[in-house]
């Protein structure tokens, strides 16, 4: 069988560690400092929801609401991720 994708260490979620990134998942969004990554979650600490984008292009969320501390997110959800805001 030929691999189409070659692992790499340090790659993906790893790589963003320390960061504030945002998660767009299967039904939310969600932003905050990448703290922890497993094989079956992501950790964020200062976490919110994002209920509304706005533009790309402006500098904060349109809406977003914090959650009530530090928020472990299911891996199987997240559809895309990086650094935006």
């Amino acid at each position: 069988m030929r691999r189409l994708v070659e692992e790499t260490t340090g790659e993906g979620l790893q790589k963003l560690m320390g960061q504030r990134v945002t998660l767009f998942c299967g039904n939310y969004i969600y932003t905050g400092k990448l703290v922890g990554v497993d094989e079956s979650c992501v950790l964020l600490t200062d976490p919110a929801v994002v209920y509304e984008t706005g533009p790309f292009t402006e500098p904060s969320w349109k809406d977003a609401q914090p959650l009530p501390g530090p928020w472990y997110i299911t891996t199987r959800w997240i559809e895309s991720f990086g650094v935006l805001k």
